[in-house]
C-alpha cells in the first residue's frame, strides 16, 4: 500500500518545506486563516509558479480554507462573507493545481434550528462554483456542529447530495476530531463511508485530550491520548492522501511522518 503522506506547512515555499520533511504533499492556507482577507498566493511568482514547481517536484497541494469560515451560520455578517471567501479560495486553489479545499463543517448557535445549518450547506454545494473538490472536515466539539456526530453527517450528506455540485463535495476525516467527538476510530472509516460513499483526505493527528471531550488540540503522533495503532489503522483503511497537522517545525513533523510510515509498515 502506497499512501501519499504530507504536512501542513507555511505557504511561502510549500514545495521546499514538503521536501525537507520527506513529504509528498503540502497543505497550505492562502493568506491569514484568522482574517477575512482575500486568498493570496505567497509563493514567488504567484499561482502559476507554485503549480509548476509542485508538479515538477511531484508534490501534491491541498488548501485549507480560513478558520473563520462558517457557511452555515444564521448571522448574515458571518455566513455571507464565509461563502464569498470560500468561493474565492476554491478558485485560487484551482489556479495552483490543488487537489481540493478543506473547509470546516461549521455550526449554528444554540438558539437556531439545526436544520437551517443543513439547508445552508445545500445552498453552498448548489450555488458555488467548484473547480476543485471541497472536502468537508469533521468537527471535534459543539452541540450544534453540522459534522460532529454520525447522525449529523447523515443529515449533512442528505442535504449536499441533492445539490448541483454534489459530485465535487468530499470528506476530510480528522483523527483527533473524531476521537474527541466520541467516535470510535476502529469503525469510523467504515461508518462514515457508509454514509457518504467516500473519504477523500485524512488529517492524521494525535490528541492532547481524552476521548469524547470535544477538545481540538492536536498532539504529535504517539505523544497524545489516542491508543497506539489507532491513527495508522484509520490511515490504512481510508487509503487516501493523508496530512499531518501536528505541532512543531521541520524536525517534529519529519519525526511524525517517520512514525506514521513505520506504523503503516
Amino acid at each position: 500500500m502506497t499512501i501519499i503522506l504530507g504536512c501542513h506547512v507555511e505557504p511561502t515555499d510549500p514545495v521546499t518545506d514538503a521536501i525537507a520533511r520527506g513529504a509528498q504533499l503540502a497543505q497550505i492556507t492562502l493568506g491569514d486563516p484568522q482574517r477575512w482577507t482575500d486568498p493570496v498566493v505567497a509563493y514567488p511568482g504567484g499561482a502559476a509558479a507554485l503549480r509548476d514547481a509542485a508538479a515538477a517536484a511531484g508534490i501534491a497541494l491541498v488548501v485549507h480554507s480560513a478558520y473563520l469560515i462558517n457557511v452555515v451560520s444564521t448571522n448574515n455578517r458571518v455566513r455571507v462573507p464565509s461563502r464569498n471567501l470560500l468561493q474565492k479560495t476554491l478558485l485560487t486553489a484551482a489556479e495552483i493545481g490543488a487537489i481540493g479545499v478543506v473547509v470546516h463543517g461549521g455550526h449554528v448557535s444554540s438558539a437556531d434550528e439545526v436544520e437551517v445549518g443543513y439547508d445552508n450547506w445545500f445552498k453552498v454545494a448548489d450555488r458555488l462554483e467548484l473547480p476543485v473538490p471541497m472536502f468537508i472536515e469533521n468537527t471535534a466539539g459543539g452541540a450544534n456542529a453540522m459534522a460532529r456526530t454520525l447522525a449529523g453527517w447523515q443529515r449533512l450528506w442528505t442535504s449536499v447530495s441533492a445539490a448541483r455540485g454534489a459530485a465535487q463535495v468530499g470528506v476530510c476525516l480528522d483523527t483527533c476530531h473524531a476521537f474527541t467527538a466520541g467516535l470510535d476510530l476502529a469503525t469510523v472509516v467504515a461508518s462514515l463511508t457508509a454514509i457518504t460513499g467516500r473519504i477523500d483526505l485524512v488529517h492524521a493527528n494525535d490528541s492532547r485530550d481524552p476521548a469524547d471531550t470535544g477538545a481540538d488540540r492536536h498532539a504529535n503522533l504517539g505523544a497524545g491520548k489516542i491508543p497506539a495503532g489507532a491513527i495508522a489503522a484509520v490511515v490504512r483503511e481510508a487509503d487516501v492522501p493523508t496530512v499531518i497537522e501536528t505541532p512543531g517545525g521541520v524536525e517534529q513533523q519529519t519525526a511524525d511522518l517517520r512514525w506514521l510510515r513505520a506504523a503503516l509498515d
